[in-house]
């Protein structure tokens, strides 16, 4: 795209939670919606949920990226997507583990 909103330091951006994955987001140019996004990732994703709606800037604090990460990869490709963390596999080995209760 080539208007000034894509080459500014600003971007208006929606962020859809998946339908079917916990904590799997896609950001998106807000006046674009999910239009760029591939077919397939899109039928991996499920159905975008409307999360919210927020203005990047390069001194944004994300939580899992950085914005001017997320906003190069939206003027790039169309999209961002913020995966789930990986889970600690010492957290699934005591989950797994019987504890044993002491009186």
């Amino acid at each position: 795209m080539s208007d000034d909103r894509m080459s500014g330091n600003r971007l208006l951006c929606q962020v859809f939670k998946s339908s079917r994955k916990d904590e799997m987001y896609l950001y998106v140019d807000k006046r674009e919606g999910t239009q760029r996004v591939p077919a397939p990732l899109l039928e991996r994703f499920g159905k975008p949920v409307p999360a919210m709606t927020l203005i990047l800037s390069p001194e944004k604090r994300l939580g899992r990226a950085s914005a001017v990460e997320v906003m190069q990869a939206i003027r790039d490709n169309g999209f961002y997507l913020q995966l789930p963390p990986a889970k600690e596999e010492y957290l699934l080995d005591l989950y797994r583990t019987p504890t044993q209760a002491r009186y």
